[in-house]
Protein backbone atom coordinates (compact mmCIF):
# COMPACT_ATOMS: atom_id res chain seq x y z
CA UNK A 1 0.00 0.00 0.00
CA UNK A 2 1.55 3.61 -0.78
CA UNK A 3 1.12 6.25 0.86
CA UNK A 4 0.82 9.72 -0.43
CA UNK A 5 1.80 12.49 1.73
CA UNK A 6 0.12 15.85 0.81
CA UNK A 7 1.30 18.81 2.59
CA UNK A 8 -1.07 21.81 0.69
CA UNK A 9 -4.65 22.94 0.62
CA UNK A 10 -6.34 20.45 -2.26
CA UNK A 11 -9.83 20.16 -3.46
CA UNK A 12 -11.18 16.64 -1.34
CA UNK A 13 -11.48 15.07 -4.71
CA UNK A 14 -7.70 13.98 -4.66
CA UNK A 15 -8.08 12.12 -1.45
CA UNK A 16 -11.59 10.57 -2.10
CA UNK A 17 -9.82 9.48 -5.39
CA UNK A 18 -7.18 7.54 -3.79
CA UNK A 19 -8.62 6.23 -0.66
CA UNK A 20 -10.89 4.43 -3.20
CA UNK A 21 -7.77 3.12 -5.38
CA UNK A 22 -6.15 2.01 -2.00
CA UNK A 23 -3.87 4.87 -0.86
CA UNK A 24 -2.83 6.03 2.41
CA UNK A 25 -3.47 10.05 1.88
CA UNK A 26 -1.71 12.15 4.88
CA UNK A 27 -3.04 16.13 4.25
CA UNK A 28 -1.91 18.32 6.53
CA UNK A 29 -1.62 22.06 5.02
CA UNK A 30 -0.82 23.82 8.55
CA UNK A 31 2.04 21.92 10.06
CA UNK A 32 5.67 22.73 8.14
CA UNK A 33 6.53 20.70 5.70
CA UNK A 34 10.21 19.90 7.11
CA UNK A 35 8.26 18.08 10.55
CA UNK A 36 5.49 16.81 8.56
CA UNK A 37 7.95 14.86 6.10
CA UNK A 38 10.16 13.92 8.83
CA UNK A 39 6.93 12.56 10.70
CA UNK A 40 5.74 10.70 7.40
CA UNK A 41 9.09 9.53 6.32
CA UNK A 42 7.63 6.49 4.92
CA UNK A 43 5.79 8.31 1.98
CA UNK A 44 5.89 7.34 -1.46
CA UNK A 45 4.26 9.93 -3.13
CA UNK A 46 4.18 13.77 -2.57
CA UNK A 47 1.38 16.13 -3.94
CA UNK A 48 1.73 20.11 -3.47
CA UNK A 49 1.40 22.84 -5.46
CA UNK A 50 3.93 25.93 -4.57
CA UNK A 51 5.26 24.43 -1.42
CA UNK A 52 9.20 24.26 -2.16
CA UNK A 53 10.94 20.94 -2.32
CA UNK A 54 14.38 21.23 -2.12
CA UNK A 55 16.92 18.40 -2.00
CA UNK A 56 16.90 19.05 2.12
CA UNK A 57 12.85 17.88 2.07
CA UNK A 58 13.77 15.30 -0.21
CA UNK A 59 16.22 13.62 1.55
CA UNK A 60 14.03 13.50 4.85
CA UNK A 61 11.40 11.03 2.56
CA UNK A 62 13.73 7.98 1.79
CA UNK A 63 10.72 6.03 0.40
CA UNK A 64 9.61 8.79 -2.32
CA UNK A 65 8.79 7.64 -5.39
CA UNK A 66 6.34 10.41 -7.26
CA UNK A 67 6.39 14.15 -6.65
CA UNK A 68 2.99 15.48 -8.64
CA UNK A 69 3.10 19.48 -8.84
CA UNK A 70 -1.24 20.33 -8.87
CA UNK A 71 -0.43 22.77 -11.66
CA UNK A 72 1.90 23.25 -14.63
CA UNK A 73 5.05 24.99 -12.86
CA UNK A 74 7.55 22.84 -11.34
CA UNK A 75 9.94 25.40 -10.44
CA UNK A 76 9.71 25.04 -7.05
CA UNK A 77 10.83 21.38 -7.31
CA UNK A 78 14.50 20.87 -6.99
CA UNK A 79 14.03 18.37 -10.11
CA UNK A 80 17.72 17.34 -10.47
CA UNK A 81 18.12 16.22 -7.36
CA UNK A 82 15.00 14.15 -7.37
CA UNK A 83 16.25 12.65 -10.62
CA UNK A 84 19.39 11.88 -9.38
CA UNK A 85 17.58 10.07 -6.63
CA UNK A 86 15.51 8.03 -9.25
CA UNK A 87 12.25 10.25 -8.30
CA UNK A 88 9.78 11.19 -10.86
CA UNK A 89 8.81 14.55 -10.61
CA UNK A 90 5.17 14.89 -12.42
CA UNK A 91 2.99 18.31 -13.54
CA UNK A 92 -0.18 18.69 -14.14
CA UNK A 93 -0.22 20.39 -17.48
CA UNK A 94 -3.44 22.47 -18.56
CA UNK A 95 -5.17 21.91 -14.87
CA UNK A 96 -4.86 26.01 -14.02
CA UNK A 97 -4.66 26.93 -17.77
CA UNK A 98 -8.11 28.49 -17.65
CA UNK A 99 -7.79 30.40 -14.84
CA UNK A 100 -4.88 31.95 -15.62
CA UNK A 101 -6.40 33.02 -19.00
CA UNK A 102 -9.34 34.58 -17.33
CA UNK A 103 -7.20 36.29 -15.35
CA UNK A 104 -4.64 37.60 -17.66
CA UNK A 105 -8.29 39.36 -19.65
CA UNK A 106 -9.12 40.44 -15.75
CA UNK A 107 -6.44 42.13 -15.10
CA UNK A 108 -6.38 44.08 -19.11
CA UNK A 109 -9.62 44.93 -18.04
CA UNK A 110 -9.27 46.04 -14.57
CA UNK A 111 -5.70 48.43 -15.62
CA UNK A 112 -7.78 49.78 -18.68
CA UNK A 113 -10.41 50.89 -16.81
CA UNK A 114 -8.81 51.79 -13.65
CA UNK A 115 -10.94 49.60 -11.69
CA UNK A 116 -8.63 49.19 -8.16
CA UNK A 117 -8.18 53.27 -8.34
CA UNK A 118 -11.77 54.02 -9.27
CA UNK A 119 -13.19 51.51 -6.13
CA UNK A 120 -10.75 52.89 -3.49
CA UNK A 121 -12.02 56.42 -4.54
CA UNK A 122 -15.73 55.81 -5.02
CA UNK A 123 -15.54 53.96 -1.56
CA UNK A 124 -14.00 56.93 -0.01
CA UNK A 125 -17.09 58.72 -0.95
CA UNK A 126 -15.18 60.73 -3.56
CA UNK A 127 -16.97 61.20 -7.45
CA UNK A 128 -13.78 61.22 -9.51
CA UNK A 129 -15.65 60.60 -13.05
CA UNK A 130 -13.51 62.56 -15.20
CA UNK A 131 -9.98 61.32 -13.48
CA UNK A 132 -10.61 57.79 -14.29
CA UNK A 133 -10.92 57.35 -18.10
CA UNK A 134 -10.01 54.43 -19.82
CA UNK A 135 -9.46 52.19 -22.87
CA UNK A 136 -11.21 49.96 -24.64
CA UNK A 137 -9.56 46.04 -25.43
CA UNK A 138 -12.03 45.94 -28.55
CA UNK A 139 -9.77 46.38 -31.48
CA UNK A 140 -6.50 46.36 -29.44
CA UNK A 141 -3.47 44.03 -30.91
CA UNK A 142 -2.82 41.07 -28.18
CA UNK A 143 0.88 39.91 -28.17
CA UNK A 144 1.01 36.46 -26.64
CA UNK A 145 4.65 35.09 -25.69
CA UNK A 146 4.08 31.68 -25.24
CA UNK A 147 1.22 29.57 -26.81
CA UNK A 148 0.97 26.45 -24.46
CA UNK A 149 -2.29 26.00 -22.74
CA UNK A 150 -2.71 29.23 -21.52
CA UNK A 151 -1.90 31.30 -24.08
CA UNK A 152 -3.85 29.51 -26.75
CA UNK A 153 -6.61 29.55 -24.05
CA UNK A 154 -5.97 33.24 -23.65
CA UNK A 155 -6.43 33.62 -27.39
CA UNK A 156 -9.74 32.12 -27.31
CA UNK A 157 -11.38 33.86 -24.44
CA UNK A 158 -10.09 37.50 -26.39
CA UNK A 159 -11.87 36.69 -29.40
CA UNK A 160 -14.90 38.02 -27.95
CA UNK A 161 -13.44 41.49 -28.35
CA UNK A 162 -12.03 41.34 -31.48
CA UNK A 163 -8.85 42.05 -30.99
CA UNK A 164 -6.00 41.07 -33.65
CA UNK A 165 -3.22 38.30 -31.35
CA UNK A 166 0.40 37.70 -32.50
CA UNK A 167 1.93 34.97 -30.77
CA UNK A 168 5.63 34.17 -30.44
CA UNK A 169 6.07 30.25 -29.60
CA UNK A 170 9.24 28.48 -31.15
CA UNK A 171 7.32 25.35 -31.48
CA UNK A 172 4.47 26.09 -33.05
CA UNK A 173 3.52 25.76 -36.64
CA UNK A 174 1.84 28.35 -38.25
CA UNK A 175 -1.03 26.06 -40.02
CA UNK A 176 -1.61 25.31 -36.27
CA UNK A 177 -0.99 29.04 -35.13
CA UNK A 178 -3.62 29.75 -37.85
CA UNK A 179 -5.94 27.34 -36.68
CA UNK A 180 -6.50 29.24 -33.57
CA UNK A 181 -6.61 32.81 -34.97
CA UNK A 182 -2.90 33.64 -34.30
CA UNK A 183 -0.57 35.51 -36.62
CA UNK A 184 3.04 34.12 -35.88
CA UNK A 185 5.20 36.57 -35.16
CA UNK A 186 9.09 37.36 -33.75
CA UNK A 187 9.40 38.33 -29.73
CA UNK A 188 10.73 42.10 -31.91
CA UNK A 189 7.78 42.31 -33.77
CA UNK A 190 5.13 41.98 -30.91
CA UNK A 191 7.06 43.99 -28.62
CA UNK A 192 7.24 46.94 -31.53
CA UNK A 193 3.73 46.41 -32.88
CA UNK A 194 1.11 44.91 -29.88
CA UNK A 195 -0.97 47.07 -27.74
CA UNK A 196 -0.79 45.00 -24.70
CA UNK A 197 1.70 41.87 -24.31
CA UNK A 198 1.17 38.67 -22.12
CA UNK A 199 3.93 36.55 -20.39
CA UNK A 200 3.18 32.78 -21.01
CA UNK A 201 6.73 31.43 -21.09
CA UNK A 202 8.79 29.43 -18.56
CA UNK A 203 11.77 31.39 -16.40
CA UNK A 204 14.41 29.17 -17.30
CA UNK A 205 18.56 30.12 -18.28
CA UNK A 206 17.51 31.25 -21.85
CA UNK A 207 14.10 33.50 -20.51
CA UNK A 208 15.48 34.66 -18.06
CA UNK A 209 15.40 38.58 -18.05
CA UNK A 210 14.53 38.34 -21.62
CA UNK A 211 12.33 41.56 -21.16
CA UNK A 212 14.95 43.78 -20.83
CA UNK A 213 16.16 47.53 -22.24
CA UNK A 214 16.55 46.23 -25.55
CA UNK A 215 12.87 44.58 -26.31
CA UNK A 216 11.15 47.25 -23.86
CA UNK A 217 13.06 49.84 -26.10
CA UNK A 218 10.58 48.43 -29.15
CA UNK A 219 7.44 48.65 -27.35
CA UNK A 220 4.47 51.49 -28.12
CA UNK A 221 4.30 54.34 -25.75
CA UNK A 222 1.28 53.75 -23.06
CA UNK A 223 1.05 49.74 -23.97
CA UNK A 224 0.67 47.21 -20.96
CA UNK A 225 2.21 44.27 -20.07
CA UNK A 226 1.13 41.54 -18.31
CA UNK A 227 3.43 39.17 -16.24
CA UNK A 228 1.07 35.74 -15.23
CA UNK A 229 3.85 33.54 -15.82
CA UNK A 230 7.06 33.84 -13.46
CA UNK A 231 9.22 37.35 -12.11
CA UNK A 232 12.41 36.78 -13.08
CA UNK A 233 11.56 36.68 -16.88
CA UNK A 234 11.35 40.55 -16.63
CA UNK A 235 14.11 43.01 -15.71
CA UNK A 236 12.48 45.20 -13.39
CA UNK A 237 15.25 47.92 -13.38
CA UNK A 238 14.89 48.00 -17.44
CA UNK A 239 10.66 47.89 -17.04
CA UNK A 240 10.83 50.73 -14.27
CA UNK A 241 12.98 53.15 -16.98
CA UNK A 242 10.82 52.06 -19.85
CA UNK A 243 7.90 52.91 -17.35
CA UNK A 244 9.02 56.40 -17.14
CA UNK A 245 9.78 57.13 -20.47
CA UNK A 246 7.04 55.48 -22.30
CA UNK A 247 3.94 55.92 -19.39
CA UNK A 248 3.27 52.10 -20.04
CA UNK A 249 0.96 50.06 -17.88
CA UNK A 250 2.18 46.90 -15.79
CA UNK A 251 0.02 44.13 -14.36
CA UNK A 252 1.74 41.57 -12.16
CA UNK A 253 0.87 37.88 -10.01
CA UNK A 254 4.13 36.51 -9.97
CA UNK A 255 7.56 37.60 -7.77
CA UNK A 256 10.34 36.44 -6.53
CA UNK A 257 9.31 34.73 -3.28
CA UNK A 258 5.55 33.93 -2.81
CA UNK A 259 5.05 35.13 0.83
CA UNK A 260 4.54 38.10 3.05
CA UNK A 261 6.46 41.72 2.66
CA UNK A 262 7.39 44.46 0.61
CA UNK A 263 7.37 43.71 -3.11
CA UNK A 264 10.23 45.11 -5.32
CA UNK A 265 7.73 45.57 -8.26
CA UNK A 266 5.00 47.50 -5.91
CA UNK A 267 6.07 51.47 -7.67
CA UNK A 268 6.32 49.59 -10.89
CA UNK A 269 2.90 47.81 -11.18
CA UNK A 270 -0.56 49.20 -11.88
CA UNK A 271 -2.54 45.97 -10.78
CA UNK A 272 -0.97 43.37 -8.66
CA UNK A 273 -2.54 40.20 -7.28
CA UNK A 274 -0.58 37.55 -4.85
CA UNK A 275 -0.06 34.64 -6.64
CA UNK A 276 -4.17 34.30 -7.54
CA UNK A 277 -3.53 32.84 -11.45
CA UNK A 278 -4.61 29.11 -10.25
CA UNK A 279 -6.63 30.05 -7.14
CA UNK A 280 -10.15 29.64 -8.40
CA UNK A 281 -12.24 26.26 -6.84
CA UNK A 282 -12.62 25.03 -10.68
CA UNK A 283 -8.55 25.47 -11.21
CA UNK A 284 -8.56 23.55 -7.68
CA UNK A 285 -10.65 21.14 -7.80
CA UNK A 286 -9.41 20.07 -11.80
CA UNK A 287 -5.82 20.26 -10.26
CA UNK A 288 -6.31 17.79 -7.25
CA UNK A 289 -8.48 15.45 -9.61
CA UNK A 290 -5.37 15.42 -12.18
CA UNK A 291 -2.67 14.52 -9.46
CA UNK A 292 -4.51 12.03 -7.97
CA UNK A 293 -5.44 10.30 -11.56
CA UNK A 294 -1.85 10.82 -12.39
CA UNK A 295 -0.58 9.33 -9.55
CA UNK A 296 -3.05 6.28 -10.10
CA UNK A 297 -2.64 5.88 -13.26
CA UNK A 298 1.55 6.07 -12.82
CA UNK A 299 1.94 3.37 -10.40
CA UNK A 300 -1.33 1.12 -11.51
CA UNK A 301 -0.33 1.64 -15.46
CA UNK A 302 3.43 2.87 -15.23
CA UNK A 303 1.96 5.98 -16.94
CA UNK A 304 4.83 8.72 -17.29
CA UNK A 305 3.69 10.90 -19.48
CA UNK A 306 3.68 13.98 -17.48
CA UNK A 307 6.93 13.23 -15.76
CA UNK A 308 8.94 16.19 -16.38
CA UNK A 309 12.69 15.29 -14.82
CA UNK A 310 12.41 11.83 -17.53
CA UNK A 311 16.50 10.81 -17.95
CA UNK A 312 14.80 8.85 -20.48
CA UNK A 313 12.11 10.45 -23.04
CA UNK A 314 9.53 7.92 -24.23
CA UNK A 315 10.54 6.04 -26.99
CA UNK A 316 14.22 5.61 -26.23
CA UNK A 317 15.55 2.81 -24.98
CA UNK A 318 18.09 3.94 -21.59
CA UNK A 319 20.39 1.20 -22.72
CA UNK A 320 21.91 3.89 -25.72
CA UNK A 321 22.26 6.74 -22.67
CA UNK A 322 24.43 4.34 -21.61
CA UNK A 323 25.89 3.43 -24.44
CA UNK A 324 26.94 6.74 -25.63
CA UNK A 325 28.43 7.41 -22.31
CA UNK A 326 30.60 4.10 -22.85
CA UNK A 327 31.64 5.12 -26.37
CA UNK A 328 33.03 8.58 -24.76
CA UNK A 329 35.02 6.99 -22.04
CA UNK A 330 36.39 4.78 -24.40
CA UNK A 331 37.47 7.63 -26.91
CA UNK A 332 38.67 9.31 -24.14
CA UNK A 333 40.65 6.50 -22.71
CA UNK A 334 42.36 5.82 -26.24
CA UNK A 335 43.15 9.29 -26.40
CA UNK A 336 44.86 9.40 -23.77
CA UNK A 337 43.50 10.54 -19.59
CA UNK A 338 45.96 13.47 -19.90
CA UNK A 339 45.68 14.85 -23.28
CA UNK A 340 43.44 17.41 -23.93
CA UNK A 341 40.53 17.47 -26.67
CA UNK A 342 38.69 20.11 -27.88
CA UNK A 343 35.54 19.12 -29.89
CA UNK A 344 32.95 16.24 -29.64
CA UNK A 345 31.62 14.70 -32.79
CA UNK A 346 29.19 12.85 -32.50
CA UNK A 347 26.88 10.44 -35.08
CA UNK A 348 23.35 8.77 -34.13
CA UNK A 349 22.23 6.85 -36.55
CA UNK A 350 18.28 5.50 -37.31
CA UNK A 351 15.57 6.64 -34.52
CA UNK A 352 18.33 8.15 -32.51
CA UNK A 353 19.00 11.48 -34.01
CA UNK A 354 16.00 12.59 -32.77
CA UNK A 355 17.31 11.45 -29.00
CA UNK A 356 20.61 13.48 -29.75
CA UNK A 357 20.19 16.32 -26.69
CA UNK A 358 19.29 13.71 -24.65
CA UNK A 359 22.98 12.04 -25.39
CA UNK A 360 24.92 14.88 -24.25
CA UNK A 361 24.78 14.78 -20.27
CA UNK A 362 25.89 11.05 -20.72
CA UNK A 363 28.74 11.85 -23.29
CA UNK A 364 29.84 14.30 -21.37
CA UNK A 365 30.24 12.05 -17.72
CA UNK A 366 31.81 9.37 -20.18
CA UNK A 367 34.78 11.97 -20.91
CA UNK A 368 34.84 13.87 -17.62
CA UNK A 369 33.92 12.51 -13.61
CA UNK A 370 33.69 15.72 -13.11
CA UNK A 371 29.88 15.73 -14.96
CA UNK A 372 27.35 14.18 -12.61
CA UNK A 373 25.33 11.76 -15.20
CA UNK A 374 22.00 13.14 -13.91
CA UNK A 375 22.11 16.61 -14.80
CA UNK A 376 20.66 17.37 -18.10
CA UNK A 377 21.63 19.10 -21.41
CA UNK A 378 21.73 22.58 -20.95
CA UNK A 379 24.11 21.34 -17.62
CA UNK A 380 26.14 19.46 -20.35
CA UNK A 381 26.71 22.15 -22.86
CA UNK A 382 27.20 24.67 -19.58
CA UNK A 383 30.18 22.12 -18.75
CA UNK A 384 31.36 21.69 -22.61
CA UNK A 385 31.22 25.45 -23.03
CA UNK A 386 33.31 26.68 -19.62
CA UNK A 387 35.61 23.96 -20.75
CA UNK A 388 35.89 25.09 -24.48
CA UNK A 389 35.04 22.29 -25.71
CA UNK A 390 32.73 22.44 -29.03
CA UNK A 391 30.32 19.78 -29.93
CA UNK A 392 29.09 18.77 -33.14
CA UNK A 393 26.09 16.68 -33.92
CA UNK A 394 26.43 15.53 -37.43
CA UNK A 395 24.08 15.09 -39.87
CA UNK A 396 24.24 11.22 -40.65
CA UNK A 397 23.57 9.35 -43.74
CA UNK A 398 21.53 6.03 -43.10
CA UNK A 399 22.02 4.40 -46.47
CA UNK A 400 25.49 3.12 -44.64
CA UNK A 401 22.74 1.11 -43.38
CA UNK A 402 24.77 1.36 -39.41
CA UNK A 403 21.23 0.70 -37.41
CA UNK A 404 20.67 2.47 -34.21
CA UNK A 405 24.28 2.98 -33.89
CA UNK A 406 26.31 5.61 -32.41
CA UNK A 407 30.03 7.13 -33.67
CA UNK A 408 31.71 9.49 -30.93
CA UNK A 409 34.89 11.60 -32.02
CA UNK A 410 37.53 12.99 -29.75
CA UNK A 411 39.72 15.53 -31.23
CA UNK A 412 42.39 18.06 -30.33
CA UNK A 413 43.83 21.18 -31.78
CA UNK A 414 47.06 19.52 -33.21
CA UNK A 415 44.95 17.06 -35.52
CA UNK A 416 44.73 13.61 -32.87
CA UNK A 417 41.30 12.38 -33.73
CA UNK A 418 40.15 8.88 -31.94
CA UNK A 419 36.37 7.17 -33.25
CA UNK A 420 34.77 4.54 -31.61
CA UNK A 421 31.34 3.56 -32.79
CA UNK A 422 29.21 1.39 -31.34
CA UNK A 423 25.42 -0.05 -31.14
CA UNK A 424 22.97 -2.72 -29.21
CA UNK A 425 22.62 -6.60 -29.82
CA UNK A 426 19.82 -8.02 -28.29
CA UNK A 427 19.76 -5.16 -25.48
CA UNK A 428 23.72 -5.63 -25.01
CA UNK A 429 26.19 -3.06 -25.72
CA UNK A 430 28.72 -4.17 -28.98
CA UNK A 431 31.67 -1.70 -29.81
CA UNK A 432 32.44 -2.35 -33.78
CA UNK A 433 34.81 -0.09 -34.66
CA UNK A 434 37.86 1.64 -32.79
CA UNK A 435 39.66 3.98 -35.29
CA UNK A 436 40.46 2.24 -38.39
CA UNK A 437 39.69 -1.26 -36.80
CA UNK A 438 36.52 -2.20 -37.74
CA UNK A 439 34.80 -5.85 -36.76
CA UNK A 440 35.48 -5.51 -33.39
CA UNK A 441 32.12 -7.01 -31.90
CA UNK A 442 33.34 -6.11 -28.28
CA UNK A 443 31.42 -6.59 -25.50
CA UNK A 444 32.67 -3.67 -23.51
CA UNK A 445 31.59 -4.84 -19.52
CA UNK A 446 34.99 -5.80 -17.96
CA UNK A 447 38.54 -5.32 -17.62
CA UNK A 448 40.11 -4.95 -20.52
CA UNK A 449 43.63 -3.79 -22.33
CA UNK A 450 44.17 -2.49 -25.80
CA UNK A 451 47.34 -2.76 -28.06
CA UNK A 452 47.39 -1.00 -31.63
CA UNK A 453 50.84 -2.44 -32.88
CA UNK A 454 52.47 -3.49 -36.56
CA UNK A 455 50.61 -6.53 -37.10
CA UNK A 456 53.32 -9.64 -37.29
CA UNK A 457 52.96 -13.52 -35.46
CA UNK A 458 53.80 -14.09 -32.12
CA UNK A 459 52.50 -10.74 -30.88
CA UNK A 460 49.23 -12.26 -29.28
CA UNK A 461 50.96 -15.03 -27.59
CA UNK A 462 53.37 -12.80 -26.06
CA UNK A 463 50.54 -10.92 -24.50
CA UNK A 464 48.82 -13.78 -23.44
CA UNK A 465 51.41 -15.34 -21.86
CA UNK A 466 52.63 -12.43 -19.79
CA UNK A 467 49.09 -12.17 -18.33
CA UNK A 468 49.55 -16.01 -17.37
CA UNK A 469 52.80 -15.59 -15.61
CA UNK A 470 51.18 -12.85 -13.26
CA UNK A 471 48.31 -15.46 -12.59
CA UNK A 472 45.41 -12.99 -14.50
CA UNK A 473 42.55 -15.10 -16.68
CA UNK A 474 41.55 -14.14 -20.66
CA UNK A 475 38.05 -14.72 -20.90
CA UNK A 476 37.89 -12.68 -24.65
CA UNK A 477 40.38 -11.94 -27.25
CA UNK A 478 39.55 -9.13 -30.30
CA UNK A 479 41.82 -8.94 -33.33
CA UNK A 480 41.40 -7.20 -35.73
CA UNK A 481 43.59 -5.65 -38.58
CA UNK A 482 43.34 -3.08 -40.83
CA UNK A 483 45.62 -2.85 -44.14
CA UNK A 484 46.72 0.37 -46.14
CA UNK A 485 49.22 -0.64 -48.75
CA UNK A 486 51.99 -2.42 -47.67
CA UNK A 487 51.48 -1.70 -44.28
CA UNK A 488 48.97 -3.43 -41.60
CA UNK A 489 48.31 -2.95 -38.40
CA UNK A 490 46.77 -4.51 -35.90
CA UNK A 491 44.65 -4.37 -32.47
CA UNK A 492 44.47 -6.82 -29.78
CA UNK A 493 41.55 -6.12 -27.09
CA UNK A 494 41.94 -8.55 -24.14
CA UNK A 495 39.66 -9.32 -21.78
CA UNK A 496 41.06 -10.20 -18.13
CA UNK A 497 38.99 -11.57 -14.72
CA UNK A 498 40.85 -9.18 -12.62
CA UNK A 499 42.21 -5.57 -13.45
CA UNK A 500 46.13 -5.12 -15.04
CA UNK A 501 48.36 -3.09 -13.15
CA UNK A 502 49.60 -0.24 -14.68
CA UNK A 503 53.10 -1.57 -14.06
CA UNK A 504 51.85 -4.98 -15.86
CA UNK A 505 50.44 -3.08 -18.70
CA UNK A 506 53.21 -1.08 -19.57
CA UNK A 507 55.25 -4.67 -19.68
CA UNK A 508 52.80 -6.11 -22.43
CA UNK A 509 53.09 -3.16 -24.80
CA UNK A 510 56.87 -2.96 -24.38
CA UNK A 511 56.87 -6.74 -25.28
CA UNK A 512 54.31 -5.95 -28.10
CA UNK A 513 56.40 -3.04 -29.20
CA UNK A 514 52.86 -1.06 -28.93
CA UNK A 515 52.01 1.96 -31.00
CA UNK A 516 49.74 2.62 -28.38
CA UNK A 517 48.18 0.82 -25.58
CA UNK A 518 45.52 1.51 -22.79
CA UNK A 519 42.92 -0.34 -20.20
CA UNK A 520 39.52 0.47 -20.26
CA UNK A 521 37.47 -1.09 -17.56
CA UNK A 522 33.18 -0.41 -17.87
Amino acid sequence: MKKVLIPTKLDKVVKQILEEKGFTVVQDKDTPLADLAKANADANVMIVRSEKVPAEIIDLLPSLQLVVRAGAGFDNIDTKYARRKNIDVMNTPGANSNAVAEEVVAMILAAYRKLVPADISTRAGKWEKSKFMGHELTGKTLGILGLGHIGRLLAKRVSGFEVTVLGFDPVISKSFADSIGVKLCTVEEIFSQADIISLHIPENDATRGMVNEKLLSLIKPGAMIVNCARAGIVDEEALRKAKAEKELIYCNDVYKKDAEGEKTIADVADVMAPHLGANTYEANFVAARRAAEQTVDYFEQGITTCVVNKGVPDGLNPEYQQLAGTLAKLAKCAHGANNPFNKIEASFYGNLHGFAKWMLAPICAGVSSDFDPFMDNKDAQNFLDGRGIKFVNRDVDDSKKYGESITIDLADAKGGLVSVRGTLTENKMMIARLNDFDNLYLDPHGYNVFFEYEDKPGVIAKLSGILSISGINISDIRAPQFKSGETARSLAVIKTDTEVSDELLAKMADSANAISAFKFNC
